[in-house]
């Protein structure tokens, strides 16, 4: 195949416009609290280290208590949201029941509707039941994704078939026996998806735990470093803090991406072998 330069050079400067903004970040972190405005060159400083002792002393190590409840809230709400996805995608994809059409349109409407909206209204429901405030109050509203569960169904309508079920079925196997130790292992490498995209998106979510919480105990990353950035204005130095807390906040789900991507790897060369 020709390459092309100009979609190479689209691509390079795609990819440059992506990684400017960490290579900031990087470089950002090394700097001291002075030296952050002062000199706006790209040439890294010497301070990294630390303005690591700092962000992990502040508060007594408040930080990592935020990065724990962040590990937390989108480890445990992405593997039920990919289960509860996987499950409602499946149903969605191999049985014929009433209402189908109608309950797959109303969750395509859904993923249609974004997250920040809901945020008001679940408020009032989980006030209503005294959960505000809690751990709760982040995950409950995680383990429901509209768009996982359109994505479990493509991936069970397209990797699970229906003779291997039936077969399943008539060696008296139940349904849902059929669906764990069948349908589930099939589904494996399309859930992997599933469950990055909710995991970066809990793990990025800023207005739910904004709204839900209000000890600092319990604060996500996000919300964390947001309060440290509003401490910037009467305390300057908060600023390289924030930084430094934004970058080693990037560190889990890189180590997340390269850890689970044999299994896209393993995806697209049975896709190919397919064709």
């Amino acid at each position: 195949m020709k390459r092309s330069p100009v979609a190479t050079t689209i691509l390079l400067l795609g990819a440059a416009y992506c990684l400017f903004p960490v290579a900031w970040v990087v470089i950002a972190s090394s700097k001291s609290a002075g030296e952050l405005f002062s000199t706006l060159t790209l040439v890294p400083s010497t301070h990294l280290f630390d303005n690591f002792v700092d962000l992990s002393t502040y508060r007594g190590g408040l930080y990592w208590r935020w990065m724990a409840n962040t590990v937390l809230y989108a480890g445990v709400g992405a593997a039920v949201s990919t289960f509860v996805s996987a499950m409602f995608g499946y149903a969605l994809a191999k049985f014929d029941f009433p209402g189908k059409s109608f309950i797959f349109n109303v969750m395509l409407a859904g993923v249609l509707v974004p997250g920040v909206i809901l945020a008001i209204p679940q408020y009032l429901l989980l006030a209503k039941v005294g959960l505000t405030n809690t751990y709760w109050a982040v995950l409950l509203p995680s383990f429901i994704s509209p768009y996982g569960i359109y994505l479990a169904r493509i991936f069970a309508a397209a990797a699970v078939p229906t003779e291997i079920l039936e077969a399943s079925r008539i060696d008296g196997a139940s349904d849902w026996r059929t669906f764990l130790r069948v349908a589930l292992p099939m589904m494996r490498t399309g859930l992997v998806t599933v469950f990055l995209f909710q995991f970066v998106a809990i793990w990025n979510n800023f207005m739910l735990p904004y709204i839900m919480l209000g000890s600092d105990r319990l604060y996500p990353l996000t919300v964390g470093l947001n309060s440290l950035l509003n401490q910037g204005a009467s305390q300057p130095a908060m600023y390289i803090t924030v930084v430094t807390g934004a970058l080693v906040s990037i560190v889990p789900l890189v180590l997340l991406f390269l850890s689970l991507q044999r299994y896209w790897q393993v995806d697209l060369a049975a896709g190919a072998v397919k064709a």
